[in-house]
């Protein structure tokens, strides 16, 4: 029901048998991709039968995962929710804000839809099997394991029929890059029948993460010495806590030195303008017993990583627009992270429009632009000087624009090959999801090379 042909919109529903069905996520769409429905980024409700969906499983909290949840109840939609302990969390930080921008601003009613959200929820430890009640004869049950893409992040093994001769389908959710700090890298899956597997970078291998913390140092030096603003689009859960992390030890290994122009990396300010990132990276620190060992290391030697001096975290509205006209008249060396990722609404937006226009600042991408998002027309079309449109209104783009690959949050083509190489025995099929076409081609010729008697199809096939 989405992320077929692109990266948004998540929603997948598997049915053991005629009389029963879970779906898989349930996310918003962004900019131009669609479900092949009619649902998209403006039309939101629900648009297939759901009477005989038993449960919902959610792979992680991202908006693009369970932005149409909210919708998913008013279709009448009253199973659990199952989730890992991390998202069960952070799910209903999300959704609350889901529902104050997209849905209603009243009161009363959020926190009537909250308070049976969090009835529903049910959180599921990592690697334990939970069977799901079902009408007809076929069991089913859901196991989550890591998939080392945001905190609580899982890929889901669905177990179809009696244990010993039952079909196992593994939905991938978004698989993480193993370099991410903070998180635990991804489990291996020994076996399955299908696989239903992401490629949105089916095409391509990130840098490595000591080159890409050296060139995020070396865009920060380059454009520290105009004396400028570094706006960083960032989602507020994952990207947010992760450029945090990297942030804290390029400060902390360049203590005392100087960054550009006479300017000490003492003297470098990260502002965080994001309320809900902020939530988000109150709960990150909260959440530290599913920190990987590095990260664990580092607080053990008196570090904060998400939680340093240089940072300042703005949370009201008028802080937020006092801040956007300081930055925008003097030539404070600053570096500001906020949503969201792609640009298409946020507090980043403002920033934006304030400061597109004047080489003085810059503009550094470190994660994935959807098609028909503004963070995509600013990638594409300003290096070459051209425009962007916020609301209808055109802006230059005159500041620099950078694009750092090796920060995205998820697998590379490598990585994505290895989750079905390395199985013990490959599955008979994989359905290839949640990439442009041309990612998904190319990772389907790739696979087809190595698992040979699999049959690998994409979204069109």
């Amino acid at each position: 029901h989405g992320a077929v042909g692109g990266v948004t919109g998540s929603c997948h529903e598997l049915r053991p048998s005629d009389d029963d069905a879970i779906l898989i996520d349930c996310g918003l769409f962004q900019g131009a991709e669609t479900s092949g429905k009619g649902a998209n980024a403006e039309q939101l409700a629900i648009e297939f039968p759901i009477d005989k969906v038993r449960a919902l499983v959610v792979t992680h909290v991202h908006i693009d995962h369970v932005g149409r949840i909210p919708y998913l109840l008013a279709a009448g939609f009253a199973g659990p929710i199952y989730c890992t302990p991390p998202s069960a969390k952070l799910l209903p930080v999300v959704l609350e804000d889901a529902l104050k921008i997209g849905v209603t601003r009243n009161r009363s009613l959020i926190r009537k839809v909250m308070a049976k959200l969090e009835r529903m929820i049910r959180p599921v430890p990592f690697g334990q099997w939970q069977a799901i009640d079902v009408d007809g004869d076929t069991p089913l049950a859901i196991r989550f394991q890591r998939a080392g893409h945001i905190l609580g992040s899982a890929w889901v093994d669905c177990r179809c029929g009696e244990v010993d001769d039952a079909k196992h389908v593994i939905f991938s959710g978004d698989l993480g890059n193993r370099q991410t700090p903070i998180l635990r890298p991804p489990d291996q899956p020994e076996r399955c029948d299908i696989l239903v597997m992401e490629s949105t970078y089916g095409d391509r291998n990130h840098a490595g993460r000591e080159q890409r913390q050296q060139a995020l140092e070396e865009v920060l030096r380059h454009a520290l010495k105009d004396r400028g603003t570094v706006l960083i689009p960032a989602f507020s859960i994952g990207r947010t806590q992760e450029l945090l992390y990297e942030l804290e030890d390029i400060l902390h290994r360049n203590r005392g030195g100087e960054a550009a122009n006479g300017l000490a990396w003492d003297d470098v300010e990260i502002v965080l303008d994001s309320p809900m990132a902020a939530r988000f990276t109150e709960l990150y620190r909260d959440l530290r017993p599913y920190w990987d060992d590095e990260a664990r290391v580092r607080i053990s030697q008196g570090r904060h990583p998400l939680d340093f001096e240089q940072l300042t975290v703005i949370d009201s509205h008028d802080d937020h627009l006092r801040a956007i006209d300081y930055l925008a008249k003097t030539e404070r060396p600053v570096v500001v992270l906020a949503a969201s990722g792609m640009c298409a609404g946020g507090r980043i937006v403002n920033y934006l429009k304030e400061m597109i226009g004047n080489p003085a600042h810059d503009i550094l991408f470190v994660g994935y632009q959807a098609r028909g998002t503004p963070g995509r027309d600013i990638q594409q079309y300003g290096p070459t000087g051209g425009y962007v449109s916020f609301g209808g209104e055109r802006f230059d783009i005159r500041a620099q624009v950078h694009t750092i690959s090796g920060y995205s949050a998820h697998a590379d083509q490598d990585a994505l090959v290895a989750f079905v190489r390395d199985m013990q025995t490959p599955p008979a099929t994989v359905r290839l999801i949640h990439g442009d076409p041309e990612a998904s081609e190319v990772l389907a010729g790739i696979l087809r090379q190595w698992v040979p008697d699999t049959r690998v199809a994409r979204p069109a096939e």
